[in-house]
């Protein structure tokens, strides 16, 4: 680029640098402190451009936690691939010891049953919620009920209108 079109670029257009991308496709950039053709000063600022470029398609974990620091600025220099790929094995890790506890805890629970250590959990059948307005009252039913001292009427409803 010859000098001129570079002096341009520096006084009318946002200079922004290429810090890295990640795994996911996203690029970061960083825009320095620079003075605009006016002398005002424009502060730095760090930003991505995502892969997938429509914002209502955002999920999250499509920002690593690495660059989601640097980008907000909790962190000075933007995360390395060695850093990046480190991280990434200490969770799948993570992962893999919270599986083999959980199936730990499962065989210790199933031998104490064995055993008689535990009461097996009783199987209950909920109906309804303790919040709702019929709870605990008796289902109405289409047809007549009665047993030895009650009567109950069937219910009934309209045919809606047409």
């Amino acid at each position: 680029m010859s000098r001129i079109a570079g002096l341009l670029k520096r006084t009318f257009w946002i200079v922004r640098e290429h810090v890295g991308s990640d795994h996911l496709g996203n690029n970061y950039y960083m825009i320095p402190q620079q003075k605009t053709w006016t002398g005002r000063s424009v502060r730095a600022k760090r930003m991505v451009e995502t892969a997938n470029p429509n914002e209502y398609e955002y999920m999250e974990g499509s920002i690593p936690s690495e660059w989601d620091a640097w980008i907000r600025g909790r962190r000075k220099e933007p995360p390395s691939i060695e850093e990046l790929l480190k991280n990434e094995r200490y969770r799948v890790e993570i992962k893999q010891k919270a599986r083999d506890a959980d199936e730990r805890d499962l065989l210790l629970q199933s031998q104490a049953y064995e055993e008689g250590l535990l009461a097996t959990p009783s199987q209950t059948a909920v109906k309804g919620h303790a919040s709702s307005t019929s709870f605990g009252r008796p289902e109405i039913s289409e047809e007549p009920t009665s047993d030895a001292n009650t009567f109950q009427p069937g219910s009934w409803t309209p045919n809606a209108k047409k």
